[in-house]
């Protein structure tokens, strides 16, 4: 089952400065001006998305938003991972009910588990929440990789695992793992500066952190590249380093926050043990942007 095909945006949540309460209004502002660049999905409640600060209330609340305000025009995926399993099965089965087309969930933390830890990890809350599972596989955030194997046996024992959602950065393992699942999984790019070689190998695209600040970029290297402009889409690919390197120069998404300030969003607050920006790379990021067009 293919959830999407080319850029998904993993959207950041806007906090008000003042009180650091979810924005709605411009959190509604910024889903309408993904979906009229051309996003084709959007991955809420994520690692851009600051989900790890959110009380559950909050949370859920925040997905059904975004899944009601999003109308069924892209599929809404929904993060609803935990390194508590019973946990993850709790708000996976209310991402079901608030209508999300699918659900991300991230390898277990800091407990982390075994290979068959993770394995059984997944493959319970897949089994319990009966809703598309985007693998997300990121050992830098994690402090645990999944390998291949465990990924390819997961496709192939639970129908619900359809999508990987790959941001080890290897593209050596990425490769092993299309080799093992031979398209019996949809892998996406989890890193931005990947993408057109990872759809090389078929990838169907990225979850974007770039996106939040270029939709129409990121979504036009992933259509140039579907409809046979390979080159088109590698120029673009090349074209958004110098960004992507500065849109990373920090942790995520203390970066992407500043960049959506920049481009007049008013909630840009950030939530500890995330702090502001440093000052040298906040004008370093201004003067990126300018040159890209984007200011």
């Amino acid at each position: 089952m293919e959830l999407f095909r080319g850029s998904g945006v993993a959207i950041a949540t806007p906090y008000k400065r003042d009180s650091l309460e979810v924005d709605y209004e411009e959190f509604a502002r910024l889903i309408e001006e993904q979906i009229a660049g051309g996003t084709d999905a959007i991955i809420v409640c994520g690692t851009t998305g600051e989900a790890a600060t959110m009380s559950h209330e909050e949370h859920v609340e925040v997905c059904r938003f975004c899944v009601e305000k999003v109308a069924g025009r892209v599929p809404v995926i929904a993060g609803s991972g935990s390194n508590n399993t019973a946990a993850s099965v709790q708000i996976s089965e209310e991402m079901r009910r608030i209508g999300a087309d699918g659900v991300l969930i991230v390898a277990p933390y800091y407990n982390k588990g075994t290979q068959k830890g993770v394995y059984a990890h997944i493959r319970t809350i897949a089994e319990a929440v009966h809703l598309p599972v985007v693998i997300y596989n990121v050992p830098s955030r994690t402090g645990g990789n999944i390998l291949p194997e465990t990924i390819a046996a997961l496709a192939k024992d639970v129908p619900e695992v359809v999508a990987v959602k790959e941001a080890s950065g290897n593209i050596s393992q990425i490769v092993k793992l299309m080799q093992l699942t031979d398209g019996s999984i949809d892998v996406y790019s989890g890193n931005d500066d990947q993408v057109v070689p990872l759809m090389a190998m078929g990838a169907k695209g990225v979850i974007s952190v770039v996106a939040n600040v270029a939709p129409r970029v990121m979504h036009d290297m992933c259509a140039k590249f579907f409809a046979g402009d390979v080159a088109g889409a590698a120029k673009l690919q090349c074209d958004i380093i110098p960004l992507y390197e500065k849109l990373f120069c920090e942790v995520n998404p203390i970066p992407v926050k500043k960049a959506l300030e920049f481009l007049g969003y008013k909630s840009t607050a950030l939530r500890l043990p995330l702090t502001e920006m440093e000052s040298a790379h906040a004008e370093q990021l201004r003067k990126e942007m300018e040159a890209f067009g984007l200011l």
